[in-house]
């Protein structure tokens, strides 16, 4: 009795061995895997387009934000004074453009019949002509005061989340200091660096899957959507010169963007830009 239960134990624990080596040889043979892997998307530092000093912050780090919805504003106060006196003064060149050009009109048609001379024909030419491109010349002064009056509102550029802020009341803004750090919440991909020598059994369109490492309780799938050109050794500041006389040879990597299938508002959430994650792509059946 006892040999038989001893034989049962051993019977089953070989079996579980094999399931295991199954297992692994089946993984290795049918799909690539790599923990070199991080979540991204489309993140970015917005920048004021106009200077002053902050006036009211209407976000807080990890806010939820919509398009076009107002993230910080700027004393306007220049801006409006600006704005007021270019309109003011193409109301005061529209009035005198209006008389040049009766004049000039007049006088175009004395000249045709021989009323009025070469000169001051070419004369009221002259004044019309200055008096329209100064009148052009101030509309596009009260559309430059009109954009930077705009622009005294810093907008949230798509849907997305407030990954971080500097921006306090009273505090100076200057055009093009970074103040809000931007995350778009629409769109989500993985950029997984494959080893040089797994690249070959990676085609786009094959199917991947990704477990997320901050995420235990569910498992993503994804599409291969496109593989770089060139290794990340390429556009490194120093890239490697193998033409000195000491070589070590070192595995490169290429970066493979994954493209998640479908995601919710909640899988979105929940998928920060950064984290790492494991990504294991289906072998070409080419290579198979």
């Amino acid at each position: 009795m006892p040999f038989s239960v001893k034989k049962i134990i051993l019977s089953l624990i070989g079996f579980i061995v094999f399931i295991i080596v199954t297992y692994f040889i089946y993984q290795n043979v049918f799909y690539v895997t790599t923990d070199n892997a991080q979540i991204e998307g489309h993140a970015l530092l917005i920048s004021p387009k106009a200077s002053g000093f902050i006036t009211k912050v209407h976000i807080i780090q990890g806010q939820k934000v919509k398009k076009g919805q107002i993230l910080i504003e700027i004393d306007d106060r220049d801006y409006v004074y600006s704005l007021k006196q270019s309109k003011a003064n193409l109301i005061s060149l529209n009035a005198k453009m209006r008389d040049i050009e009766i004049n000039y009109k007049r006088t175009e048609k004395l000249y045709k019949i021989g009323a009025a001379t070469q000169q001051q024909y070419d004369s009221a030419l002259a004044n019309f002509n200055d008096i329209r491109a100064q009148t052009e010349s101030v509309q596009a002064q009260v559309l430059q005061a009109e954009l930077m009056l705009e622009y005294a509102k810093v907008k949230a550029p798509s849907n997305g989340v407030i990954a971080k802020t500097s921006a306090e009341i009273g505090q100076l803004a200057n055009i093009g200091v970074p103040l809000i750090g931007f995350v778009d919440s629409d769109e989500r991909w993985v950029t997984a660096n494959f080893k040089e020598t797994e690249i070959e059994d990676i085609r786009i369109g094959e199917r991947a899957q990704i477990d997320v490492d901050a995420i235990s309780s569910k498992s993503f799938l994804g599409t291969v959507f496109s593989m770089s050109s060139a290794t990340g050794a390429t556009f490194t500041l120093l890239p490697p010169d193998n033409a000195t006389g000491n070589f070590t040879k070192v595995v490169q990597r290429v970066a493979v963007r994954i493209k998640f299938d479908k995601l919710s508002d909640q899988d979105i959430e929940l998928l920060k830009n950064g984290l790492s994650v494991i990504v294991k792509v289906r072998k070409s059946r080419e290579n198979l």
